[in-house]
């Protein structure tokens, strides 16, 4: 599959969001950070929030639930409409049928690793899984700084993912930017999450255009 560009929302104008997700028509995806002020120290958006933006916005909507109990709350953002719905392998309790009921109601099931999470006792789910989303900052406050420790998590990933012969997407959020970016693609990532680095441009849709090309560029090397 190709390069995907995710921008957050997580930092637009809160206030306007119709509005934010209009000035990213280039993006594949809208990231949703979905947080409940237990899981991670922050309270975000939620479900309501995510009903009417799905009205609004052209391209899929990209749940990411940074919240407690998401066996019992994940699969209510596959029934809003969102197309990929992600929940953290710290906060699942049943991860191979929480996949398979946000799959049935016809969203790609993702699961997202904290930066200290190792990857390698969940190789066996991966045929369960749609995306894996591995965190490059810890969990809770765009801005903060790509931590250079997770590449290994991604090239194992990479690695598990042409094992099995599936065709999970591998997924990286957290301070991903121009600079950062290359080291991703390089390690195996192909569909990124940019909040800041979208958000804070002068022209978002300009800047999604330009992580696509800084990570195509990778995947175009002999």
């Amino acid at each position: 599959m190709g390069i995907q560009i995710t921008p957050s929302i997580l930092n637009a104008d809160l206030s306007r969001l119709a509005d934010e997700v209009a000035r990213i028509p280039s993006a594949d995806w809208v990231h949703v950070d979905v947080m409940d002020n237990h899981f991670v120290p922050n309270l975000t958006l939620g479900l309501p929030v995510i009903e009417a933006l799905s009205k609004h916005a052209t391209q899929p909507l990209d749940a990411h639930l940074m919240i407690e109990d998401a066996d019992r709350w994940a699969p209510a953002y596959a029934e809003a409409g969102c197309g990929s719905v992600t929940f953290h392998a710290e906060a699942a309790k049943a991860p191979v049928r929480l996949a398979r009921e946000i799959r049935a109601q016809g969203a790609r099931a993702s699961m997202a690793l904290k930066p200290a999470t190792a990857i390698e006792p969940y190789e066996a789910l991966l045929p369960e899984l749609d995306t894996v989303l591995i965190m490059t900052v810890e969990p809770g406050f765009g801005g903060q700084k790509f931590l250079d420790l997770c590449l290994p998590k991604i090239r194992t990933a990479r690695e598990m993912v042409r094992k099995h012969g599936v065709e999970t997407w591998l997924q990286v959020d957290g301070g991903v930017s121009l600079e950062t970016i290359e080291r991703c693609a390089e390690a195996g990532a192909d569909v990124f999450v940019a909040g800041s680095a979208v958000y804070s441009a002068d022209d978002p849709d300009a800047m999604v255009v330009a992580l696509r090309e800084r990570a195509e560029a990778v995947r175009a090397r002999p």
